[in-house]
Parts: C-alpha cells; structure tokens; sequence
C-alpha cells in the first residue's frame, strides 16, 4: 500500500517539470507577441513619419533624364520617403518638345498632381523639390493656400530672368521652410544675390554651394582635380545637406 502511495507521488511529481515546461513556451510565446506588436506599431509611426516627395523637372528635360533619375534616387534614399512622385510638364510630356511657357501656366497642372499625392498618402508629411525652373515653380505652389508642406527644396534655381532681373517675387512670399543647392558658377543664379534675397524672405531657408558646379552642379575637371574631390562625393554632401534639413522641418 505504501509503495503505491509512493508510486503515485513519484507520478505526480514527474509530471509537474513538464506542466512547468508547457507552462514557459506559452509565456514565452506570450512575450514574443509583445514585443512583435510593439515593433510592428513603432515601424507603423515611422512609416507615417516618412515624407512624399513631389518633384519637379527643369525647362530642358523631362522626369526620364539621367539627371533626374538620379537625384530621385538620392533623395528617396536621403529621406527614407515613402515615395519621390515625378511626372511631365505638358508641354514637353509624350516626346514632344515645345519651348517651356511662363511658370506661372505650370503651376495650375503641378497643384494637381500634388493634390493627387497628398490623397494618395494622407497623413505622410509633404515635400515640393524640383531642378530649376522646376523648383520655382514648387515656391509658387507651396504659396497656394490649400498646400501645407513641409520644406520646398530647390535644386538650382534660376533667381536670374531672361531680361537679367532678379525673380524673388515668389521667393518673398513664401512662409514654408525653403532648402537651395546652388553650383558657385551658375550663371542662373549669382550667389551674392541670392545671398540678399534670402536675407529678406520671410521662411526659414538654406544654402548647400556645390563649389565649381554650374547649372546643373556638374564640377569641371580642373576644379575636381585641384581640390582632390569628385563629383559624387559633391552631390552625395548635397543631398546629406537636404536630409538634415527637411527632418528637422516635417510636420
């Protein structure tokens, strides 16, 4: 009687390990889920956090140019943005090439497609860039009262008319937080004047000079080889330049 009695305890008591060790992998399961959740819900807000780029061309070439492209590329990966959103003007989309008409006539066409984005990717902060003539007409339509954006990043702009006179009229309105990239030998935009320009705009704004980069920030040899740079290194300090400045203005 008494050994059965102990044989029973010893069953018991065998078989309490294993309750035990059910017990932890469920726990431990448990556990997993938790932090899982919480990883998914922290990547959840910084997705929401990554901004939606809407950008521009120049006068000459369309968003297929290798200019383009690349910076796309740079920029969508500078930013970590959800998306860099580009298109054609139309008067130079489906290959044909008519001569650029006066921004003023863009701006109507390029608040559409941002409005389109903005729809697209509610919540997520908006951000206008664009190359030259691009860029300028971004400024105009962050003027619009409808676009809050976060920054307007502009990628040579050509501060410089046809007739030489300085264009800061959209420039002097504008209250959204403005990034330039100038090469310091474009001839569409002297540096000292834009230096006094943006000593009168009302927004909070930035200056990267690409040195010996013209128009299109392309560095010419002798200057590459003077300084021991290249030119992707000079494009790569750009583009660090617009990050640091567009993450500390999202909204």
């Amino acid at each position: 009687m008494v050994t059965k009695r102990e044989s029973k305890r010893r069953r018991v008591n065998q078989n309490e390990p294993k309750k035990e060790e059910e017990e932890r992998p469920s726990q431990e399961k448990g556990n997993e889920n938790s932090a899982t959740s919480m990883e998914k819900s922290a990547n959840e807000e910084k997705a929401e956090e990554s901004p939606v780029v809407v950008f521009a061309h120049g006068a000459g070439a369309p968003s297929s140019s290798d200019w383009m492209i690349r910076w796309k590329g740079m920029m969508a990966e500078a930013l970590n943005a959800i998306e860099v959103v580009t298109f054609d003007y139309p008067y130079i989309s489906g290959g044909k090439r008519r001569a650029p008409p006066k921004a003023e006539k863009l701006v109507e066409f390029h608040f559409d497609i941002v409005r389109k984005t903005i729809t697209k990717y509610p919540g997520h902060p908006i951000v206008l860039a664009g190359k030259s003539m691009g860029s300028r007409v971004s400024c105009m339509v962050a003027a619009e009262k409808d676009i809050s954006a976060s920054a307007v990043i502009c990628l040579g702009y050509p501060l410089k008319g046809m007739n030489g006179a300085v264009r800061d009229e959209t420039l002097l309105q504008l209250t959204v937080p403005v990034m330039f990239v100038q090469g310091s030998k474009d001839g569409l935009c002297s540096l000292d004047n834009l230096e006094a320009v943006r000593k009168k705009m009302k927004s909070v704004n930035a200056l990267h000079v690409i040195e010996g980069g013209d128009h299109s920030f392309k560095i010419g040899k002798k200057h590459l080889q003077s300084t021991g740079s290249n030119q992707e290194e000079a494009e790569d300090q750009a583009v660090q330049a617009i990050a640091k400045f567009v993450s500390s203005h999202l909204r």
